[in-house]
């Protein structure tokens, strides 16, 4: 469901509108820059990308992980993380609530509803942060999947599930995580989180996760990238669990391919019974792409391709600030499907006016 107000516009002066409001610049500077990175395997889903630029830039906060869905009311709502300015980046670990805002569409001004899932505190799995929304509806109800942790630090996040029969809630969450970690000595026995889900087309259930293990994550050389991410996957016979995890995860391991390839953000959906996941690029490539694979199964996945370049392939930023240390990397891939086909993508980004972080969304053009 396209938005009404450019309904009838040409194409081309549709596609030219977008990017001129999202960068203020002549088209052929964005040409300029998608042609620094012509030479890496770019696939028929980057090429279709039409930048329109940030959104739900809010001060006093860093913004990310912004999930989208269409709602009963033919509005764009989106569920996304935020936290304090002043903690920093690295506040999402110890410090991040879930909020929801909504638009008319995916280039109107969105609102802020207001907070949906806080951190409870002492003696709950969640007690110190709420992370990584996922909004999904199946039947008549909303699934909200997210990451939580207990102490403040990777080694207690876990996939958690909030439920609600309207998108304003109220909002009823697990008193368990979703999706617990493996054994001691697992490739996933350090958190599970990043969850991706799909409804199979015999009514089953897939979560897809991001683990990895905590020797390697403890003992890695290098303090930036520290361990090797996975994903696995688990399946159920209900949304809401509950999962069990395939005998022989990891489905997807960069790690044999040498230089800790490895890489995160995953977003899943079927679309004319193939399945597809787009996710960060952590070294497959480089680090400041995103990567794109496709799978009959959801199991057997194909080598990666260009789901998106650098940010700096789209816009003209001003210089990166001193304090934002993954400025120009578009993170946390998200899709809002129309008609079961990709429509928008959603990413999160540093900076902004606001020199913290916001959303940056595309048109997936036809």
């Amino acid at each position: 469901m396209e938005p009404t107000k450019y309904r009838g516009i040409d194409r081309r002066q549709f596609i030219a509108g977008l990017s001129m409001m999202a960068v203020g610049l002549p088209l052929g500077a964005a040409t300029s820059r998608r042609g620094m990175e012509e030479h890496l395997p770019e696939s028929d889903f980057s090429r279709k990308l039409v930048p329109v630029g940030r959104a739900l830039e809010m001060e006093g906060y860093y913004v990310w992980c912004n999930s989208p869905i269409i709602g009963d009311d033919g509005k764009t709502h989106v569920f996304f993380s935020r936290w304090d300015a002043k903690r920093g980046m690295s506040g999402w670990i110890n410090g991040c609530e879930i909020a929801h805002a909504v638009a008319d569409n995916p280039m109107s001004t969105f609102q802020l509803v207001g907070p949906v899932l806080t951190p409870r505190g002492a003696g709950y799995w969640d007690a110190t942060t709420c992370h990584n929304p996922l909004i999904k509806r199946v039947g008549d109800q909303y699934f909200l999947f997210y990451m939580g942790n207990a102490n403040g630090k990777t080694n207690t996040k876990r996939i958690g599930l909030a439920t609600a029969d309207s998108l304003y809630g109220p909002w009823k969450r697990k008193d368990i995580p979703l999706l617990d970690v493996g054994a001691e000595g697992a490739w996933d026995d350090h958190c599970t989180t990043n969850p991706a889900f799909v409804e199979n087309e015999d009514g089953t259930f897939s979560l897809y996760y991001k683990s990895w293990n905590t020797y390697e994550y403890e003992h890695y050389t290098d303090p930036a990238i520290r361990g090797n991410r996975k994903y696995g996957v688990a399946f159920s016979n209900s949304a809401d669990g509950p999962y069990h995890k395939y005998e022989h995860n990891p489905v997807i391991d960069f790690s044999s391919k040498g230089d800790n390839r490895q890489f995160e953000d995953a977003f899943v959906w079927r679309e004319g019974g193939v399945f597809y996941m787009i996710a960060r690029d952590m070294g497959v490539f480089n680090h400041d792409v995103g990567i794109i694979m496709s799978s009959p199964n959801g199991i057997n996945w194909s080598e990666p391709q260009i789901a998106y370049k650098s940010l700096s392939a789209y816009v003209d930023e001003p210089p990166a600030p001193a304090h934002l240390k993954r400025y120009g990397r578009l993170e946390r891939p998200m899709l809002l499907l129309e008609n079961k086909k990709p429509a928008w993508l959603f990413c999160a980004a540093q900076g902004g006016k606001y020199r913290t972080s916001s959303a940056f969304v595309f048109k997936c053009d036809e």
